[in-house]
């Protein structure tokens, strides 16, 4: 079973602003609301693959709720600790004109010791040895950074597979405890290695020192450049697909789901690794963080172009 957890989930409202300004009246083309956060969006990419997960997130009052209702109308089980205060609201503004996303995201609720210890003991009766759990995204208010670290020793000792996607902080505490594989984008990797990463060579540098630490895989994605899939004994490169862009928000979340998908079904690495490109770019095709749909999978799916490095 695959199992997700979103610490600090989100209620994702996506505008369609052309010509957007900072300090000047702006008029909204269109708007869509979507359940969100990191592990929220790899369930719902799951779902359209055909795949069950259990979604583990701590939603809070109204509109935790109401996320989760609609998390089950997708078909998709959602499991809570229950949180004071409501579930944080994130502004997506897109601009077509200028191709420039901004992200507006509140922080979220507080965590309680109590809730954390109730989510620990949450997990403990959702995770067991052959599970894959996929930690993704922020850590609320209230805990410590170091959460990751424990969550990824704590599963991976009991014989889950761990995947990890997360940044700053989050990122650097979690990959201590070793995750069996990490998804960061090229800027995120940059941060954790304290450099620019400018060339394919720097990007496999410091993927490679985090196989050093024990991580079994990196995925490394590159926006326009496509990705690099590093493991053990072969690396990957796609160039990516180019396609029309109508959102990038979610599309690392899709490379994880179909990553997951591809452990769950026993694919090849080289499956894999095209069903992630395909899915990234099928997401980057859709508006809000809506999952792409399965034709549109399959059908980039084919287009992949992958090169042993």
């Amino acid at each position: 079973m695959i199992v997700t957890l979103t610490l600090n989930p989100a209620i994702d409202k996506t505008v369609v602003i052309p010509g957007f300004r900072a300090g000047a009246v702006n008029r909204i083309q269109t708007l869509r609301t979507d359940v969100g956060g990191k592990g929220v969006n790899v369930s719902k990419c799951l779902k359209k693959l055909g795949c069950a997960s259990l979604s583990v997130a701590l939603w809070g009052g109204s509109t935790g709720k109401h996320a989760m209702e609609a998390l089950k109308a997708m078909g998709i089980t959602p499991l809570t600790v229950g949180v004071e205060g409501d579930t944080r609201t994130n502004l997506k503004i897109i601009d077509p004109e200028q191709g420039e996303n901004t992200d507006i995201n509140e922080p979220g609720p507080a965590i309680g010791r109590r809730q954390l210890e109730d989510l620990v003991d949450l997990l403990d009766r959702t995770v067991g040895e052959g599970d894959l759990l996929v930690i993704s995204g922020s850590i609320p208010k209230g805990v410590d950074t170091g959460i990751y670290r424990e969550l990824v020793r704590r599963y991976r000792d009991q014989g889950a597979s761990v995947y990890l996607d997360a940044d700053g902080e989050a990122f650097l505490s979690g990959v201590q405890a070793a995750p069996d594989l990490v998804k960061p984008n090229q800027e995120e990797l940059g941060r954790w290695a304290g450099k620019t990463l400018e060339t394919r060579e720097d990007i496999l540098e410091a993927a490679r020192k985090l196989m050093n630490l024990g991580v079994k895989e990196v995925v490394v994605s590159m926006g326009g450049d496509g990705a690099l899939f590093i493991g053990k004994d072969r690396v990957f490169h796609s160039p990516g697909l180019k396609v029309p862009v109508q959102s990038t928000v979610g599309a690392g979340d899709s490379m994880v789901a179909a990553l997951a998908y591809g452990q769950e079904k026993n694919l090849k690495a080289e499956q894999r690794a095209k069903l992630a490109i395909a899915m990234g770019a099928a997401s980057v095709m859709c508006t809000g963080t809506q999952p792409p749909e399965p034709e549109v999978i399959e059908k980039l799916y084919h287009q992949v172009i992958l090169e042993e490095v």
